[in-house]
């Protein structure tokens, strides 16, 4: 990439080509990826795998579509932020679930002219909730409002 602010759209384009590869490609060889439930993938590879079960999988019917998304240049470092729309995720009984938002952060270095991420985090947006509580082993939406 030359500019940091394609990688949304690079992101959702190797998503809704269901393209692993084309979307691991996008981050550095030792890049960090957490996805929205914690789990944390520590490498390209890790990335390109996680990435191609799931959209091969529960996301093989899925399409990601980028809302807002706010640049900040820090030099060779820029931070991305940005909401993603999701849907047709496959629910574990087969059925269709219901569409949901995020919002991925994505750190972008520049080495040799070009941009790759170096780490990326991205965060369901749960409605109406201000935090999670945690019991009995289950994590569970709560508004303190």
């Amino acid at each position: 990439m030359q500019d940091p602010s394609e990688m949304p759209r690079a992101f959702a384009a190797a998503w809704n080509a269901r393209d692993a590869g084309a979307l691991a490609a996008l981050f550095a060889a030792d890049a960090d990826f957490v996805n929205v439930v914690g789990l944390w993938w520590h490498d390209r590879e890790a990335i390109r795998a996680a990435h191609d079960y799931g959209l091969r999988g529960m996301f093989r019917n899925s399409t990601l579509k980028i809302g807002r998304v706010k640049h900040r240049d820090l030099g060779d470092v820029a931070v991305i932020h940005a909401r993603l729309h999701l849907a047709g995720q496959v629910a574990p009984d087969g059925s269709a679930a219901d569409r949901r938002s995020t919002v991925i952060t994505f750190v972008m270095h520049r080495r040799d002219g070009e941009w790759l991420c170096v780490a990326a985090q991205n965060t369901d947006i749960v409605p109406g909730a201000e935090s999670h509580v945690a019991g009995d082993g289950v994590l569970s939406p709560a508004d303190y409002r």
